[in-house]
């Protein structure tokens, strides 16, 4: 039977330990709290492995079912989150097999000097001050590199989105996925190689026909030039073929 809930403010000051002592005991408003926190990070997860929007909001869901029922056998020895993170994981690789019936390994991260660093988060741009096609230009940009992810193979795109997109620890992505810290380390260096080589000839392609000249822009300046040359001799018959 649930408990009577806490309040939100303190649910908020609570950290995942104290949280997940809380759900052992069915207490539904911190499991709330508990989702709230981790949705983001476990969506990008699942929705990484599945390729799928839709299918990954069913394995997190599946997920949490488990990690509900379970979170009494959480005993603090991994992360919080590392814990539920390898749930999610489970789900949704249990849903590519089934539809692919294929065997499918998760794994990876990159050499020491690779790291992100401090490099600035492309969100902070405040998109009030950015002009509606600027806007449009980053949103083609991240659908782009969307479908390139997409376009990775499952054990480097998990990685790739667990270290470059959630900034996970080499060492937490490694023991989400159960495998040694260098295996993530190759296989991000793997995923970020094939990422801007797939970029790079998407821009080679783009660069063919940036600042497009045909068509309708090329008539209009052809006629525009045309019609203030006539007009600095008034006495000039157009050209036509026929002229000629």
């Amino acid at each position: 039977m649930p408990v009577r809930p806490a309040p939100a403010h303190a649910l908020a000051s609570l950290d995942d330990a104290a949280l997940a002592a809380c759900v052992a005991r069915d207490d539904h408003a911190a499991f709330e709290a508990l989702m709230r926190r981790h949705n983001g990070r476990l969506f990008r997860v699942a929705r990484a492995i599945l390729k799928n929007e839709t299918e990954a909001e069913d394995a997190l869901q599946d997920a949490y079912l488990d990690g509900y029922r379970h979170m009494a056998d959480f005993r603090g020895g991994a992360q919080l989150t590392t814990w539920l993170t390898r749930i999610v994981i489970n789900q949704a690789l249990m849903r590519l097999r089934r539809r692919r019936r294929d065997r499918v390994v998760v794994p990876l991260r990159e050499p020491p000097g690779t790291e992100r660093g401090d490099a600035p988060d492309p969100e902070v741009a405040d998109a009030a001050l950015e002009s509606p096609p600027a806007v449009v230009l980053r949103d083609e940009l991240r659908r782009l590199l969307e479908r390139r992810i997409d376009d990775l193979p499952v054990a480097f795109r998990t990685v790739f989105v667990m270290r470059d997109v959630e900034d996970m620890s080499v060492q937490e992505t490694a023991d989400c996925l159960a495998i040694p810290a260098s295996t993530v380390r190759t296989r991000l260096f793997r995923a970020r190689a094939l990422l801007r080589e797939a970029l790079a000839r998407d821009l080679d392609a783009a660069t063919v026909a940036v600042f497009d000249f045909a068509g309708e822009r090329c008539d209009r300046i052809v006629a525009g030039a045309l019609a203030r040359v006539r007009a600095l001799s008034p006495g000039t018959q157009p050209f036509t073929e026929e002229s000629s």
